[in-house]
């Protein structure tokens, strides 16, 4: 499970990991994964994986998705395994038990789980103000041009053109910019606000 948060209060996206419970790689940090059950589909497996090994609670699960299978014969000392890898995004919650870290220090992690990371984070970057059913569970219905930035250089790794962002959030059919401006630190311009209609 790629489990991404961007809450109001989120300087960044952060992905969540934690540590592994048993071997192999018991102890060792590594994104939460689920065996997929008898008659279970895998958008409940991902809730599952996101409650279960993050302490996420169910509600603040706001949408799943699926990114790519992966099937390299050695990526598990157990013998080949198919991980089929999901996406998250989760919404503001009390507390839960992951350690939320941004794409650009994810640490060491279990079996091939960074080459996952980097394989999602393209991936969740191309889908990015294209997957609407993604993008507004990272943005939420109303967004600063700020956020916005904030969220296209946490997935590309790159801050964009400020012109090119905008020619393409307006592009995106149901999202208008408001007219309204909100100061979002201190000092600088207010920032434009997009809203979902």
């Amino acid at each position: 499970m790629i489990a991404l948060r961007y809450g109001p209060d989120d300087p960044t996206a952060t992905l969540g990991i934690a540590a592994r419970r048993w071997d192999p790689f018991a102890g060792e940090l590594a994104l939460p994964g689920v065996l997929l059950g008898l008659g279970e589909r895998l958008a409940e497996a991902a809730h599952r994986a996101v409650h279960t090994k993050l302490g996420v609670p169910e509600d603040a699960i706001l949408a799943v998705g699926q990114v790519a299978t992966f099937d390299e014969p050695n990526r598990d000392p157990r013998g080949p395994t198919l991980s089929i890898a999901m996406w998250a995004v989760v919404g503001p919650h009390d507390s839960d038990t992951a350690t939320w870290v941004p794409f650009d220090t994810v640490p060491p992690l279990a079996f091939d789980h960074n080459q996952i990371v980097s394989a999602a984070r393209t991936r969740l970057a191309e889908m990015l103000w294209k997957d609407l059913t993604f993008t507004r569970a990272l943005t939420g219905d109303q967004f600063t041009a700020t956020r916005a930035v904030g969220l296209t250089t946490a997935l590309h790794g790159a801050k964009p053109d400020p012109g090119n962002l905008n020619r393409t959030l307006a592009a995106i059919p149901g999202l208008d910019r408001t007219g309204e401006r909100v100061r979002v630190k201190a000092t600088g311009r207010p920032a434009a606000v997009w809203s979902f209609t």
